[in-house]
């Protein structure tokens, strides 16, 4: 019996993968040390924001951090972006850990010690400048992986690739720029990247809790323009012209029929928004389109080119059509999920991670998501207890997050290192 459940013993070590290494307990003991070196990055970051492709000043301090923890850098790729790369001490895989950048041409409103005062200057106009998404605790959480992964190099068999990226809002009109700048020069190639994830602070859900979905995640971005061409008279005499202003309004109508009665919602939602207002004799309308399922996206933008050109057919003007692709659809690879759920627990308990349903949202972590395996997830930056619909939504003046549990958002990256 005894050399029965000896062989038994000697079996289950050899079954037991090597790499099957709870780094739980030094991965927490490591994040609560630098916890307060990360908020005050954050802060920083925050009080002093950088617009899209003019993030100078935060690459720098991202280089000067990585290079103090002795990662191999590189700089400029895509204008400002930053990659870190470290080398564990035995082979294995490539994993990608991204954050973004980029603030926002808003001002911001509130009081607090380390509100942005900046301004600058974007696509010809003076503006208040903010990081009214939370791209500052994306860049301190990184930051603060990467020292205590640093730290730990002597487990990690495998590399990982710290990406910095610039520009996830969108460069300004005229310049590439962000994730498919970065795929172009090299980022998920060099080294080539097996699998990639991201992490996104969000102001609606409480501190110390994780929200995912598998699958299509968030929506795709599309922004489209229609230009109607009518006939300018006098405005005594309206029979004599044809007016675009009343066939834009028609278009309007027949593109939110295409979301009330064209696009089969139950399976996933469709928003058409127009954002900008028209403008007299030959006006523009300009706006975005989001999506969830490729076809739908398709089926869509077809379905705006024929309504726009028949409606201003009908009533004597033209129309003509532009859809420029801004973001895919993010798409969480269902098996990678499944794998990587338990370092989300791990991060922040089991009772604190929940999957939420597919969001409007749009990121271009997406075109990261084209070359490799990916998982984007999101990280509560809600203070306890607050009630969600009270919460200042992201891209606003009020923007605000709760910094105080950026720790769940490291542990997260640092446990999925390992576990994968």
């Amino acid at each position: 019996m005894k050399n029965f459940l000896l062989s038994v013993c000697v079996l289950i070590s050899v079954l037991t993968p090597a790499f099957a290494i709870d780094m739980t307990g030094e991965i927490d003991a490591a994040t609560a040390k630098v916890l307060p070196k990360v908020i005050e990055w954050r802060r920083h970051i925050h009080q002093y924001p950088e617009l899209s492709n003019r993030e100078t000043n935060t690459a720098k301090f991202v280089e000067d951090h990585l290079r103090k923890l002795g990662i191999e850098v590189r700089t400029g790729v895509a204008k400002t972006g930053v990659i870190g790369i470290l080398k564990g001490a035995q082979p294995g895989p490539v994993i990608g850990l991204r954050a973004d950048m980029d603030a926002l041409p808003v001002t911001e409103r509130n009081s607090l010690p380390f509100a942005s005062k900046v301004t600058s200057e974007f696509n010809g106009q003076k503006v208040g400048v903010m990081h009214a998404c939370g791209h500052d605790s994306h860049v301190a959480m990184l930051m603060g992986t990467a020292e205590i992964l640093s730290s730990m190099k002597d487990k990690i068999k495998g590399t990982v690739v710290f990406i910095f990226q610039p520009a996830e809002e969108g460069a300004p009109e005229g310049e590439e720029g962000g994730a498919p700048l970065m795929i172009k020069e090299g980022v998920m190639t060099s080294p080539k990247i097996d699998a990639v994830f991201g992490i996104h602070i969000n102001s609606q859900t409480e501190v110390g809790k994780i929200k995912y979905k598998s699958g299509a995640a968030m929506a795709s971005s599309d922004w489209f323009s229609i230009k109607v061409k009518g006939k300018q008279t006098h405005g005594s005499q309206p029979w004599f012209g044809i007016d675009p202003i009343a066939a834009a309004t028609q278009i309007y109508t027949g593109l939110q029929m295409i979301v009330a009665r064209e696009s089969e919602l139950t399976k996933a939602p469709v928003v058409i928004g127009v954002r900008e207002n028209i403008i007299p004799e030959e006006m523009t309308m300009s706006g975005t389109i989001r999506t969830l399922d490729a076809a739908m996206r398709k089926d869509v933008h077809e379905k705006i080119r024929l309504t726009a050109t028949k409606i201003a057919e009908s009533m004597g003007a033209t129309a003509e059509v532009s859809i420029a692709t801004k973001t895919l659809v993010t798409y969480n690879t269902p098996d990678l999920v499944k794998r990587m759920l338990p370092s989300l627990e791990k991060a922040a308990g089991k009772e604190n991670v929940t999957e939420n349903e597919w969001t409007t949202g749009a990121e271009d972590f997406s075109f990261f998501g084209e070359k490799a395996p990916s998982f984007f997830f999101f990280v509560g930056g809600m203070k306890k207890g607050q009630d969600p619909k009270t919460a200042a939504a992201h891209h606003t003046p009020d923007f605000m997050i709760d910094d105080s549990r950026l720790d769940v958002g490291i542990k997260a990256f640092a446990n999925i290192v390992f576990d994968y």
